[in-house]
C-alpha cells in the first residue's frame, strides 16, 4: 500500500492479484483517524491478556501466604517495616509485622483492626469505609477483576516482569496511582502506591506460598485489656 498525497485528501494505490493498481481517494481527516483508531487498538488485547492472567491466577487461589518489606517515605518519614502477609478468601487478611515486633493490621470481613504494642488505643474501621493503602490487595482473594478495580490501566515491559499501573476505584482523592509488578504468569512481585501528597509506599514480596493452611483465629482481633478502641481510618 502506497500513500499518495495531496492537499485535500489521500490516494491509497493498492496492489492486487492480477496486477491492477486502482486507486480509492480518502480524505485526510478520515485517514488520520482511522490511523489514530488503527494504533489505539493494538495493544489493547496483550494488556487485556496481561491483565486477565492476574484475575485467573487469583482466582483461583483459597489462600496465599507471603513475606513482605514495606518502605515508606513521606510527610518527613523514611521508614522500612517487614513482616508476613497471609490472605485467605473471601477478603480476609492479616499483616503481621516482626519489625516493630508486634504490629498488625487485620481484616476480618467486617472490620480493620490496626494495633502497635504500647498503644493506648487500637483503631478500628468498617471494612466497607476502608481506604487503607493495604485493602487493594484484598481484592485478589475476592473476585478479581483488576479492570473493575482501577481506572486508567497501562501497562508495561518491567525487566523480565510486566507492570500495571492504575488509581483504585473510590481512592482517587488520595491515591494517584497504584503499580504492580507481576510476572509472565500473572503472580504479583511487588506493589507500588504513590499518594496525591507526594509520599509513596513499596511493598515488595517473597517466599510466597499459595494456598497454604491458615489459622482462622489470624483473621481474629480481640483489643488487649485496658486498650480502647477508636472508631475511624488507620493510621500510617
Amino acid at each position: 500500500m502506497t500513500p499518495i498525497q495531496t492537499s485535500k485528501s489521500v490516494i491509497l494505490t493498492l496492489s492486487l492479484s492480477k496486477g491492477k493498481n486502482p486507486r480509492i481517494s480518502l480524505p485526510k481527516p478520515l485517514l488520520l483517524a482511522l490511523l489514530c483508531l488503527c494504533s489505539t487498538l493494538a495493544p489493547a488485547q496483550p494488556q487485556q491478556d496481561l491483565v486477565r492472567r492476574v484475575d485467573d491466577h487469583y482466582n483461583h487461589l483459597r489462600t496465599l501466604r507471603a513475606h513482605y518489606s514495606e518502605h515508606y517515605t513521606g510527610m518527613g518519614l523514611d521508614r522500612t517495616e517487614s513482616g508476613t502477609l497471609t490472605l485467605k478468601k473471601p477478603g480476609l487478611m492479616r499483616w503481621s509485622y516482626d519489625k516493630p515486633t508486634g504490629k498488625v493490621f487485620v481484616l476480618d470481613g467486617k472490620f480493620a483492626w490496626f494495633y502497635t504494642p504500647g498503644d493506648a488505643q487500637v483503631s478500628r474501621t468498617s471494612a466497607k469505609q476502608l481506604d487503607d493503602l493495604r485493602s487493594p490487595l484484598r481484592f485478589l482473594l475476592g473476585h478479581t477483576q483488576l479492570a473493575k478495580e482501577l481506572d486508567q490501566i497501562t501497562t508495561a515491559p518491567e525487566g523480565a516482569n510486566f507492570r500495571i499501573a492504575g488509581v483504585p476505584k473510590g481512592m482517587a482523592q488520595r491515591v494517584r496511582q497504584l503499580t504492580l509488578v507481576v510476572t509472565q504468569a500473572g503472580i504479583i512481585q511487588s506493589m507500588k502506591i504513590e499518594e496525591t501528597d507526594g509520599s509513596t509506599t513499596d511493598f515488595t514480596f517473597t517466599g510466597i506460598e499459595e494456598n497454604a493452611p491458615v489459622n482462622p483465629a489470624d483473621f481474629l482481633f480481640t483489643p488487649p485489656p485496658g486498650v480502647s478502641i477508636v472508631d475511624g481510618q488507620s493510621p500510617i
